[in-house]
C-alpha cells in the first residue's frame, strides 16, 4: 500500500466502470502485505476483517463490543485496547461504522484518529455516511498528509462473509490504486465514482432505488395474494419478467418463497430496516442540498419509518411488506 507495496497493483480503472478485482496477477498474490488496522466489527465489518486475515494481511482490530473482538481474535486478528492502539504501525486503516457522527467522532478533533495514524498511511472508510461528512474527513486527512477514500459497500452481510462485496469509491485515483489489494481481499468489484464523497453519493442512489423497489415488490406480491395467487408462483413469474429485481430473485420479501431470504427466517439477519431508513434519510438530505426531487425516495423513507415504528426496525428491511400484508 505504501512505497513498495504498490508493486503489482492492477491498472487504473476508468471512472464509472466496474472491474473484477479477483485478478491473480494483482498484488494480492504476493506474500508481503501491509498491516491493516480495522475499526468497527459489526455485521459487515467483522466478516470483512476476517477476510483480510484469510488473505494474509496482519490485521489489528478494535470495536466497542467485546464479543466482536473475541470473534476477530478467533479468526486470527490482533485485538487492540483502543482505536489509537490499533492504528499503531498500520500502513492501512479501514473503518466500518454506523453513521456520520461515528466517523467524524473517530477521526476528527484533538483526540481523533487522524492525529495518531502514521504519516503516509492510507485511510479507507467503508461506512455509509453523508457525502458532506466524507468530504470533511477526507479534507482533514489530506491536511495531515494522509490519503483517504470513501468506499461504502453493496452486497449485504452475505457478500461481506463471502468476500464478494462491491466497493463504491470516492477519492483520488492514486489512492484507489493503493487500496486495491486490500479491497480485493474483501470484495469482487470496484466502481470509482469520482472525488471525495462521490462514493457516498452513488451508494445513496443505489440504496434509495433498492428501498423503493423492495417496497413496491412487496406491495405487488401482497396484491396478488389478496386475489388468491400463490406468492411463490407469482414471484417466479416476476423474476423472469419485466419486474425482475434483486428483491424478486435474492431477497424476496414474502415468507417461504426463497428459503435463504430473511423473510423465510422471521426477517432476521440481512440489512436492517433502520439502516435502510438511515440511508433514505441521507438521500433526502443530499437531495435538499442540491434541490433535487426524489418523491419516490421520500415516500419510501416514510414507509420504512412506519415499519420501524411498528416495531420492526431491527428486522431486515424486506419486512416493510408487513405494512400491506394481511395476517
Amino acid at each position: 500500500m505504501v512505497g513498495s507495496s504498490q508493486v503489482g497493483a492492477a491498472p487504473p480503472t476508468p471512472r464509472g466502470l466496474t472491474t473484477s478485482i479477483r485478478d491473480e496477477n494483482t498484488a494480492m498474490t504476493t506474500t508481503s502485505h501491509p498491516t491493516v488496522a480495522f475499526i468497527g466489527l459489526g455485521h459487515m465489518g467483522g466478516p470483512m476483517a476476517t477476510n483480510l486475515v484469510k488473505a494474509g494481511f496482519p490485521v489489528q482490530v478494535f470495536d466497542l463490543v467485546p464479543a466482536a473482538l473475541e470473534a476477530a481474535a478467533a479468526a486470527g486478528a490482533k485485538v487492540a485496547a483502543s482505536a489509537i492502539e490499533a492504528v499503531k504501525g498500520a500502513q492501512v486503516v479501514v473503518s466500518m461504522l454506523p453513521a456520520s457522527r461515528h466517523v467524524e467522532g473517530l477521526y476528527l478533533g484533538d483526540t481523533g484518529l487522524l492525529g495518531a495514524i502514521e504519516a503516509g498511511a492510507l485511510v479507507i472508510d467503508s461506512s455509509t455516511i453523508a457525502p458532506a461528512s466524507a468530504r470533511k474527513v477526507a479534507q482533514a486527512a489530506a491536511a495531515r498528509g494522509l490519503a483517504m477514500i470513501d468506499a461504502p459497500v453493496s452486497g449485504g452481510t452475505a457478500g461481506a462473509a463471502a468476500g464478494t462485496l462491491t466497493f463504491i469509491v470516492g477519492g483520488e485515483a492514486e489512492a484507489l490504486e493503493r487500496a486495491r489489494p486490500v479491497l480485493s481481499a474483501m470484495g469482487k468489484n470496484i466502481f470509482h465514482m469520482g472525488g471525495a464523497g462521490a462514493g457516498q453519493v452513488a451508494k445513496l442512489c443505489n440504496n434509495m432505488a433498492l428501498g423503493v423497489i423492495m417496497a413496491a415488490t412487496g406491495e405487488a406480491i401482497a396484491l396478488g395474494v389478496a386475489h388468491g395467487l400463490d406468492p411463490a408462483a407469482l414471484s417466479q413469474m416476476m423474476a423472469v419478467s419485466t419486474s425482475r429485481s434483486w428483491a424478486t430473485e435474492v431477497c424476496n420479501p414474502w415468507p417461504g418463497v426463497l428459503p435463504n431470504a430473511p423473510a423465510s427466517r422471521g426477517y432476521e439477519g440481512g440489512f436492517g430496516n433502520d439502516l435502510m431508513l438511515k440511508d433514505l434519510g441521507l438521500a433526502a438530505e443530499a437531495a435538499l442540498g442540491t434541490g433535487a426531487s426524489i418523491p419516490l425516495g421520500e415516500l419510501a423513507r416514510n414507509l420504512y419509518s412506519m415499519n420501524s415504528q411498528a416495531g420492526r426496525g431491527a428486522l431486515d428491511f424486506s419486512s416493510v411488506v408487513n405494512l400491506v400484508r394481511k395476517a
